[in-house]
């Protein structure tokens, strides 16, 4: 057998690797811009969390001043319910002088 300078299956066989090498190089940029919006968003993420958790808002002092200002707004809750309620009855107190006049 003589190579002869045509060969159909030779060239077939070149272009459907060229293709697929192409796909791959393309995929492996796609994979590469990926990475690197990863790694940007890592380093955001990570200057927040530092941000976050400093000594100044360390977590446990963040929740533990979570926790006392909700209990201050259950109190301020209740106090302002309370506070409707004796304004309800001032109300009713007035009309009813007025209704007597």
């Amino acid at each position: 057998m003589s190579k002869s300078g045509s060969d159909p299956e030779g060239s077939d066989a070149f272009a459907r690797l060229t293709e697929a090498v192409e796909r791959v190089l393309g995929r492996v940029r796609d994979l590469e811009g990926r990475v690197r919006d990863a790694e940007a968003r890592s380093v955001e993420l990570e200057a927040m969390l530092t941000r976050f958790t400093s000594d100044e808002g360390a977590p446990s002092k963040m929740l533990e001043r979570l926790n006392r200002l909700e209990d201050e707004n259950g109190e301020m809750n209740r106090r302002l319910e309370a506070a409707r309620g004796a304004v309800d009855r001032l109300l009713a107190r007035i009309r009813f002088l007025e209704e007597k006049r």
